[in-house]
């Protein structure tokens, strides 16, 4: 099941390129320029195709946005860990022994004089 997710968000995610490559800036030097030679203009007009990529491009990044965040609970090996107070550091690290009864020595309470 995440493996289809992620192919479907990969084809949502480079069809959304495609789109937004279509749109024309400004003014009609897009993309969009070059395809009047192909009769879109005929059959949807220039400004109907504007709001077609609009439109298009809003959906298009909501089912690339949707995708992810399902894709991301479909992870395989994903087990639901128990709550603890411990973060994955603390339980990655190995405790230091301790032994116990040893002391630090005692510091010298006058420092030493010079061998004459």
């Amino acid at each position: 099941m995440h493996v289809f997710i992620v192919i479907v968000g990969l084809l949502a995610s480079i069809l959304l390129i495609g789109v937004i490559l279509l749109q024309s800036p400004k003014s009609g030097s897009g993309l969009t320029g070059g395809m009047s030679s192909l009769g879109t203009v005929q059959t949807l007009g220039v400004r109907r195709t504007g709001d077609f990529l609009s439109k298009t491009t809003g959906i298009l990044a909501a089912v690339v946005m949707v995708l992810c965040f399902i894709a991301e609970f479909t992870l395989p090996g994903r087990k639901a860990a128990p709550n603890s107070a411990e973060s994955v550091l603390q339980k990655n690290i190995p405790a230091a022994p301790v032994a116990p009864g040893k002391t630090l020595p005692a510091a010298p309470l006058a420092p030493a004089l010079p061998a004459k």
